[in-house]
């Protein structure tokens, strides 16, 4: 079986609709306009490519994001920089295999060079024991937790310190070239629409 991480497609947006869709409760449904959004919008949007097929995705947004997400709201009202994991979803033949620490660990090498926080929410109503319990053994700690407007649902907001993005922020970020080396892992997602310019990493 091979597996690569990467960059979701155009043409695959159908085919990641239709698993959002199909995850059940603790995943918020979609229609084609929202992730077309995602699509030209978001600062991560990889999918999990198993022999051709799209096994799963996961989108994450940065601050600076026009993100409508009430989660995604609380975390901006707080923390000055992070990015934050909207969903992650595996598809039912799928699960089993790791790929949600897969995507998390690709996720965490993508935050972990631009932000001092990797953040997301779970369900609490109805309560989804793992995930709770993957995302505390991953790392995150609950910094609190909101009823979802217009949902009535209770979500833990999660939050996992990074502390690489120091050694990037002093060696790096702040140091004669402000910027990190140009290399190919790397680099930005290339979309559509360009959010407006990142602020200095870490809030300065």
């Amino acid at each position: 079986m091979a597996i690569a991480i990467r960059d979701v497609r155009e043409h695959e947006l159908d085919s990641v609709l239709a698993l959002n869709n199909a995850a059940g409760p603790t995943i918020l449904a979609l229609d084609s306009t929202r992730i077309r959004w995602f699509f030209d919008n978001a600062d991560y949007f990889r999918i999990a490519d198993v022999d051709g097929h799209v096994a799963g995705f996961l989108i994450a947004m940065r601050e600076t994001s026009d993100h409508e997400s009430p989660n995604f709201r609380w975390f901006r009202e707080r923390f000055a920089a992070f990015v934050y994991i909207d969903r992650i979803v595996i598809a039912k033949p799928y699960r089993g295999l790791g790929l949600g620490r897969v995507f998390y660990a690709d996720a965490t090498s993508y935050a972990e060079v631009r932000v001092p926080v990797l953040s997301c929410e779970v369900f609490l109503e109805p309560r989804d024991d793992v995930s709770v319990l993957f995302h505390g053994t991953y790392g995150f700690q609950e910094v609190g937790q909101q009823i979802m407007p217009g949902l009535g649902k209770r979500v833990s907001l999660l939050a996992k310190n990074l502390p690489s993005f120091d050694f990037v922020r002093t060696t790096y970020l702040e140091g004669t070239t402000g910027q990190l080396p140009n290399q190919p892992w790397l680099a930005e997602r290339r979309r559509a629409a360009q959010n407006s310019p990142l602020r200095a990493a870490g809030g300065i």
